[in-house]
């Protein structure tokens, strides 16, 4: 049994423009990517390559740099390596119809005297992110059958005031939002735009600069 007959089976193929279920080697052979998908419901996929595959992941929140949060990431079928590059659309009434946007990407390492196999038999795997946005350390934890624990380690990459869903919200490789994907590529805008977060709010006791020039020139407008 291939490890992508699962993937195979819940898609078809001249209807998505996925790539096909292919087991092959990136360059480094320790890739990982992050895809926003909008689909049913907008959440994060966690991928890192092994044995020719992706290994698969769906946060429901998305990566949190706070170690004090343990995000839910379920696991989901094996896919193929090159999906690591895919971003675009998945047409309605297809499997995970939406939109997905490369969030995130790079290489890891695996921390610790076991390899990514035993890791993940064992339930505990640790390891090094690389990426545009996720660095340092990390542990993916499973607490029961397909359920798993995506927890950032105590590091100078952690921060407990950084939102990195919110505050680097666009593509990595194309530097769009989901809703820009889907008006570009002929997918469902407001749907995608569902998915796109709103900026981070100023901090307490501070405007905004629009605020602030708005607050100008009414001043200056006023009569004495």
């Amino acid at each position: 049994m291939s490890p992508l007959d699962e993937y195979k089976k819940k898609r078809r193929f001249g209807s998505t423009p996925e790539p096909p279920p292919e087991s092959k080697r990136s360059g480094s052979g320790c890739s990982f990517v992050v895809q926003k998908h909008r689909a049913s419901h907008l959440h994060y996929d966690f991928r890192m390559e092994h044995d020719g595959v992706l290994k698969s992941w769906a946060i429901p929140k998305g990566p949190s740099l706070d170690p004090a949060v343990k995000r839910l990431a379920m696991a989901v079928e094996d896919h193929p390596v090159d999906y690591s590059s895919f971003e675009g659309i998945i047409p309605e009434g297809e499997y995970g119809g939406g939109t997905v946007m490369v969030w995130d990407r790079g290489t890891y390492a695996v921390e610790g005297p076991d390899d990514v196999a035993t890791a993940l038999d064992k339930g505990d795997l640790k390891f090094t992110l690389h990426g545009t946005k996720l660095k340092g350390s990390w542990v993916l934890v499973r607490t029961r059958n397909r359920q798993w624990l995506l927890i950032k380690h105590r590091d100078r990459y952690a921060s407990s005031n950084d939102d990195i869903t919110a505050t680097a919200p666009t593509s990595v490789i194309t530097g769009r939002k989901l809703a820009d994907i889907a008006a570009d590529e002929g997918g469902d805008v407001e749907k995608a735009a569902s998915g796109d977060q709103p900026p981070p709010a100023p901090p307490p006791g501070k405007r905004s600069a629009p605020s602030a020039t708005r607050a100008a020139r009414s001043s200056r407008t006023k009569k004495p």
